[in-house]
């Protein structure tokens, strides 16, 4: 398989973006290091204090504004581009910006950004360059793009999703009465990286066990497990910069009757959720699938979080599974499936899997058991 950042995909994607761009209204795009500058251009900046940036704009070669030091990535792209470099003094680093603008035509553009990613560094600078341009948000157009998965992309994750269940199931003999969350953390992440996982992990993994799992985002502590915790992994791996995102719920020895009760109840509701997805069905129907199951058990007041997010480069991004989501689900989209019910003080449980849109349903990435297991 195919690199997903391929000279052929990266050529597909400008040209796909170019169309984008043109439908969407605007006449530029302009992006800072992440992950979408990625994902255009095959190129990896780590935002630092010097500027970096791409500006696309349809039926013209990419434009970057990078420091000189940075130049030597361009060589042998395997497509046409045009660099504007600087130096290490800042005050020459806005005629960069300048010579730039200029060579697309972008006097009095408008012209797309994100939002959640573009600095206010690199924005400055665009603005003193185009003060005529109009900065808008430009994300549909790209989460359009993104949001459909290609076949390497679905193996990077499909691979991403076998490493992280590796890893979780090499740490599980390191669980008993005593051990801390902290302990069993480190365990996990060496185990991803051993295993195969890229060192740029998707986020720092959730070990949270008795009253702890019943936060969602309970990171970890130096808590130690006891007899009767519930015991939740929240975690993933990354192959090629694309991600998995899965959450088990364990046992410590014998636990109470509700907490068996809310698990099960879990169990259903993820799966009546994974079997709702279907190209065609819109998000909010995959989260009524699994939220009706729960509230139906009399616990939908402790589901409080949407059913899933979107998942690719990013550990969250489009298409969001939730309530009011509307936007019909397309061949390609990756997301999460993972509800929850959550008892305040004593434990939470949550089952999340990663999902992909096929043409007949939906091809699950986990394999993990998601019944309940005892350990320690």
């Amino acid at each position: 398989m195919a690199s997903p950042h391929s000279m052929e995909n990266i050529n597909k994607r400008q040209a796909a973006l170019s169309k984008a761009l043109s439908k969407a209204g605007l006449d530029a795009l302009a992006l800072n290091a992440g992950k979408s500058q990625l994902y255009f251009t095959g190129l990896q900046f780590h935002l630092m204090e010097r500027p970096t940036l791409s500006i696309f704009a349809p039926g013209q070669a990419p434009v970057l504004v990078l420091p000189e030091l940075e130049q030597g990535k361009l060589s042998n792209l395997g497509y046409e581009v045009q660099a504007f470099t600087y130096g290490e003094d800042p005050n020459q680093w806005g005629e960069a910006f300048e010579a730039a603008g200029a060579a697309l035509g972008l006097g009095k553009a408008r012209i797309g950004v994100e939002p959640t990613v573009l600095r206010v560094l690199e924005l400055r600078y665009l603005e003193a360059a185009l003060p005529e341009a109009a900065f808008v948000d430009g994300s549909a157009a790209i989460t359009a793009l993104r949001g459909r998965k290609d076949a390497a992309e679905v193996a990077a994750m499909q691979r991403a999703a076998q490493i992280a269940e590796e890893a979780l199931l090499a740490t599980l003999p390191k669980v008993r009465v005593g051990v801390t969350e902290k302990e069993l953390a480190a365990e996990l992440v060496g185990q991803l990286l051993s295993k195969g996982s890229d060192p740029e992990l998707p986020f720092q993994p959730i070990v949270a066990a008795g009253p702890n799992s019943a936060n969602p985002h309970a990171g970890y502590s130096e808590r130690a497990l006891q007899a009767g915790d519930l015991l939740l992994f929240d975690w993933g791996a990354a192959v090629d910069g694309y991600y998995s995102d899965i959450t088990r719920t364990f046992a410590i020895g014998e636990i109470d009757e509700e907490l068996k009760r809310i698990y099960s109840i879990v169990e259903l509701a993820n799966q009546a959720g994974r079997a709702a997805v279907k190209p065609g069905a819109a998000p909010e129907a995959v989260d009524a699938a699994a939220r009706d199951v729960i509230e139906d058990s009399g616990y939908g007041a402790l589901f409080f979080h949407r059913t899933g997010h979107g998942l690719g480069m990013e550990a969250h991004e489009a298409p969001y599974i939730r309530a009011g989501n509307r936007e019909l689900l397309e061949v390609g989209n990756a997301f999460t499936v993972e509800p929850g019910i959550y008892l305040e003080g004593r434990g939470g449980v949550r089952i999340e899997d990663d999902v992909v849109v096929t043409e007949d349903g939906q091809l699950c990435l986990t394999q993990l058991p998601r019944g309940l297991q005892l350990l320690g």
